[in-house]
């Protein structure tokens, strides 16, 4: 590894602190429905999600091939406009993480890395067409296709299982959650922390460590894995909680149909090399499988601020990393400035995030009350076979209670 500067090494080092926030900012996408639908306890979850991940890692290199050679011009990017990049990708995802907001990490990613390669070589360092092809059209795409492909399939397995029996058909369905949720997993893997390959591999050439074209090595494979893994154990409960409790109401034969449709989804388009959001994915398939089942409704209220995260993410990712990028070309005491910066950002969200802590004993409680459309669309909505939505809502009414009130009570 010759020509392994310091601020190679402090890229790389960066680039695997986004990928450690990458995996508990998306344990969601592939553990929130099984376990909101206690198909398996929080930890047992994210241990399983974790596990997965890593294995996922090795099963491709397409999507880091896209970012390390398609979707910046390599030969004019130097290693601080990397690092500028992952500060902008860094401080998107812990802010959306503090708020519970399920966003793309691959855009906040991608667009940090656009930012960034603009302040420093200009617009026409950006590859368009692959801008286009391999992200937007993807990410416009993939909630539509994962959120019809879940509704269907709710319908579906609903149609399906109608004269089933009940505790049989929800046990089975919810061994079909664990299964669709380890394959939702190995997709993350096999999507996300190839971006962060990409990235480091992207640094290597800008740095002269690797020739231009390259492959990831081994090392940077092993590292972005286990990274992603690492982060994907810790559990982004909030996030999860949002996923899992905030969008819909799932049981199990929708959070079943939702985990396999987004599962597919993913996994096709990192065989064919789109840079795709698994959270767009996931989501929308949570949103197809809420609106697939009779009775069944989406909280639009926490959709929308979703869908507004969604749309903030690349200019919003994009800005931090061109003005980091504007700061680190005054030498080395604007690069350290930019991590100093980065560092104690990252520590007052995380003291924030301790006023309101969510973890694993408390990650499917909600306070959203529901609102006015959804305690609508559930009154007059036939029950469906194994419980509704108004009678879900319901059971959250706190029944009268018997002990006397004041009025009540006589005085001997």
């Amino acid at each position: 590894m010759e020509n392994f500067s310091l601020i190679l090494a402090i890229v790389v080092v960066t680039a695997l602190a986004f990928d450690f926030t990458n995996g508990f900012h998306d344990t969601a996408n592939a553990m929130a429905t099984t376990i909101s639908t206690g198909a398996l306890k929080p930890k047992v979850a994210v241990a399983m999600s974790a596990v997965l991940n890593l294995v996922g890692a090795f099963l491709s290199v397409e999507v880091a091939n896209t970012i390390s050679k398609g979707l910046v011009d390599e030969t004019g990017i130097r290693p601080e406009v990397i690092f500028a990049a992952l500060v902008g990708a860094i401080l998107w995802n812990l802010l959306t993480w503090l708020v519970g907001l399920p966003s793309s990490s691959s855009h906040a990613l991608m667009g940090g890395l656009i930012g960034a390669t603009i302040a420093s070589a200009g617009v026409g360092a950006v590859h368009g067409d692959v801008l286009v092809t391999k992200v937007l059209i993807p990410a416009i795409a993939a909630p539509l296709v994962a959120g019809i492909a879940a509704l269907l399939a709710t319908r579906l397995t609903y149609s399906l299982g109608k004269k089933a029996d009940g505790n049989a058909s929800k046990k089975g369905y919810r061994a079909g959650q664990i299964a669709s949720a380890g394959l939702v997993s190995l997709a993350h893997g096999t999507n996300d922390a190839q971006k962060t390959m990409g990235i480091i591999t992207l640094a290597l050439v800008a740095g002269g460590t690797l020739a231009p074209d390259s492959d990831p090595p081994m090392w940077v494979i092993l590292s972005a894995g286990i990274a992603i893994a690492l982060g994907t154990y810790l559990g982004g409960w909030r996030i999860i909680r949002t996923m899992g409790k905030g969008l819909t109401d799932l049981q199990p034969q929708q959070g079943f149909a939702a985990q396999t449709s987004a599962a597919t989804v993913i996994l096709a388009s990192s065989h064919l090399g789109f840079s795709l959001s698994t959270t767009h994915s996931v989501s929308g398939a949570v949103m197809g499988a809420g609106l697939g089942r009779k009775g069944g409704v989406v909280r639009w209220s926490t959709a929308t601020r979703m869908f507004v995260a969604w749309g903030l993410t690349l200019p919003a990712a994009a800005l931090v990393g061109a003005l980091a990028e504007y700061v680190t070309g005054f030498g080395a005491w604007g690069t350290a400035l930019v991590a100093i910066f980065l560092v104690a950002s990252s520590a007052a969200i995380w003291k924030i995030s301790r006023r309101e802590v969510v973890d694993h004993t408390n990650v499917n409680e909600t306070d959203e009350p529901a609102g006015v459309v959804t305690t609508a669309m559930a009154a007059v909505t036939p029950p469906p076979t194994g419980g509704s939505v108004s009678e879900e809502l319901a059971a959250t009414i706190p029944a009268p209670s018997s002990e006397p009130t004041p009025s009540q009570t006589t005085t001997v």
